[in-house]
């Protein structure tokens, strides 16, 4: 049976549920959305959401934040920052785990890459600005679903690809990436979180590099 315009966005609005949730991450979220606005009938529909609860159906809420993976961000904002920076020159920089993120950190590789990884971190400032520049190197921020996030960054024989420009949950901090990249890649994303995908809010791994 042919499906109906309705139809279609009571699918895209259960999708839009299930990323919010942490149940879909980002990437399987935008395939499955443009699946469903370019289905025709009922059974390509179907299999889109069978996987997910159904529609206006919500499960019970958790006794807290932890129990079902959601990001406390009261306690995740505020504190001292232990990272304002990174430098990588012909080598590489990671900053990853349960660190905390400086109000303005400026990341820098040439020749080089780096990864700043945002899902377990704690934020110094609600507002936080992240500076990225790279000549002929390679550079990644991810970001997990329910932080808010501005991408402003731009490329010369290079790019700056943005995947994750966007609103985050109530009380998530402000995140603007920005910066520069010539000749080599910036890429900013959303992945979801390990806790997350667990349904667990299992312990947050200790910061790397």
């Amino acid at each position: 049976m042919r499906a109906s315009d309705a139809e279609r966005e009571r699918v895209a609005e259960a999708l839009r549920e299930a990323v919010a949730e942490g149940r879909l991450d980002m990437e399987e979220f935008e395939e499955r959305l443009e699946a469903a606005y370019k289905a025709r009938t009922h059974g390509e529909l179907a299999p889109l959401v069978r996987d997910l609860p159904t529609p206006g159906v919500r499960t019970p809420a958790p006794s807290s934040p932890e129990a079902s993976g959601a990001v406390d961000w009261p306690s995740r904002i505020g504190g001292t920052a232990t990272s304002r920076g990174a430098f990588a020159f012909w080598g590489g920089f990671g900053r990853k785990g349960t660190w905390t993120v400086g109000r303005k950190f400026t990341a820098f590789a040439m020749w080089g890459g780096g990864d700043i990884d945002l899902r377990e971190a704690r934020f110094e400032s609600a507002e936080t600005v992240i500076r990225c520049f790279t000549i002929m190197g390679g550079m990644g921020v991810t970001v997990p679903p329910e932080l808010t996030v501005r991408v402003r960054g731009f490329g010369l024989m290079g790019g700056f690809g943005d995947k994750a420009t966007g609103e985050g949950t109530p009380g998530s901090p402000r995140v603007t990436v920005t910066g520069f990249a010539l000749m080599g890649g910036i890429g900013v994303e959303r992945k979801q979180r390990k806790a997350a995908k667990r349904g667990l809010g299992g312990a947050p791994r200790k910061e790397l590099g």
